[in-house]
């Protein structure tokens, strides 16, 4: 998938049966997006772009997948994962299984939300920490405005 002008995009299939299967973007700044039915649909993400994907899936016996995936889209990077649905692959900032790791990551991005931060433009090292502690059941440390900055002087003094 392409936008006249703005390279390749990274596009995602999102899938949603009720109950059953269910994907979604829990933040990102969409580029494009294409409804295919009523239960798919394709988004696009431009090089560089920072989301998370979310799926969840249940049997009659109940959750059997749980799963959150901080991806980056684009760009020549060798650390690319192969994710189901995402189209190129992308390269992994944070991926966590089973529901109380998922639940920790969507508290920790409703947190920088509520620093009025769009968790998107949060520094790409911190979602790696945050991965690396919560993977071994650890907390992770909270995202603060001086490491926001931070980020923001460092990235505007490196290419």
């Amino acid at each position: 998938m392409s936008v006249p002008g703005k390279g390749k995009l990274t596009e995602v299939t999102l899938i949603w049966n009720e109950g059953r299967f269910e994907q979604w973007i829990r933040f990102g700044r969409i580029a494009r997006e294409r409804i295919v039915d009523r239960h798919r649909r394709l988004i696009g993400f431009a090089d560089g772009s920072v989301f998370a994907l979310v799926r969840w899936q249940a049997n009659a016996y109940g959750t059997v997948v749980s799963r959150i995936d901080i991806l980056h889209a684009g760009g020549d990077r060798t650390e690319r994962i192969a994710i189901p649905g995402v189209t190129p692959d992308a390269e992994s900032l944070l991926r966590l299984s089973g529901w109380p790791k998922v639940e920790a990551a969507l508290h920790i991005i409703d947190g920088i939300d509520a620093l009025g931060i769009a968790p998107q433009r949060a520094c790409p090292d911190y979602w790696r920490q945050v991965h690396n502690r919560l993977s071994f059941g650890r907390s992770a440390e909270p995202y603060t405005l001086p490491r926001h900055r931070a980020w923001l002087l460092r990235r505007a003094v490196t290419p």
